[in-house]
């Protein structure tokens, strides 16, 4: 770099013009420099949902749950891990380093889910690794009440809303939070039971055709 300054000190006019020359161009780069509010963040990112129907929440994270996450925490590079135990449903979310190859990661994650199958309850699911991109959260979101039932809201929302909005142009997946399904209440009566000599564990599966057959059970 001496002989830069020698040459400015020597030469001043095309030092003068150098100068002019690096603040045209710095201004004209600073103006049309393209800047991204949000940035696209590829963070190395899988889910795991598990789903054993009618399981109440605490079974699901004490018996489905609790045993993933330890066979997932021996991952290496994991930066984060969340868990939520619905009825019926878990789901796992790992948060891998920036240095971490998706696929690779997808591969240790199938790995050691592999070794935790047989420690879940029978009548569960296997569970289901998914790579899961950042920029797909939901980005619109319907807060809906109504005087009538959780039941009767659960299915206006379902057929008609729902329904609706996934027919939408640009719509990937509509979920919906909360809400209850429709339930069969089904009541026995314990004398009849035991004059047939039956227990309520040795009951037929709950189809139609079976239950109106049930001399002990009504809907």
């Amino acid at each position: 770099m001496q002989w830069l300054a020698e040459i400015c000190v020597h030469r001043p006019v095309f030092a003068t013009v150098i100068v002019l020359f690096l603040t045209v161009v710095g201004g004209f780069s600073f103006f049309t420099l393209g800047v991204d509010r949000f940035p696209k963040i590829d963070l190395p990112t899988i889910s795991v949902s598990t789903s054993n129907t009618g399981a109440a929440p605490a079974e699901m994270e004490t018996e489905v749950t609790d045993p993933i996450e330890g066979a997932l925490n021996t991952v290496p590079g994991i930066d984060e891990m969340r868990s939520t135990s619905s009825r019926g449903g878990s789901n796992i979310t790992l948060t891998f380093n920036l240095e971490k190859d998706p696929d690779q990661a997808f591969q240790e994650v199938q790995q050691k889910l592999s070794t935790v199958v047989n420690r879940i309850p029978e009548d569960a699911d296997p569970p289901v690794a998914r790579k899961a991109d950042p920029d797909s959260q939901p980005v619109l979101m319907y807060s809906i009440s109504s005087n009538r039932n959780v039941t009767e809201l659960s299915d206006l929302v379902t057929t008609l809303i729902q329904e609706r909005i996934e027919s939408a142009d640009g719509v990937g997946e509509v979920v919906v939070f909360g809400g209850r399904p429709k339930q069969i209440k089904l009541y026995i009566d314990p004398d009849r039971l035991r004059a047939y000599g039956l227990s309520v564990t040795r009951l037929p599966p709950p189809s139609r055709h079976r239950i109106r057959n049930c001399p002990a059970a009504r809907l």
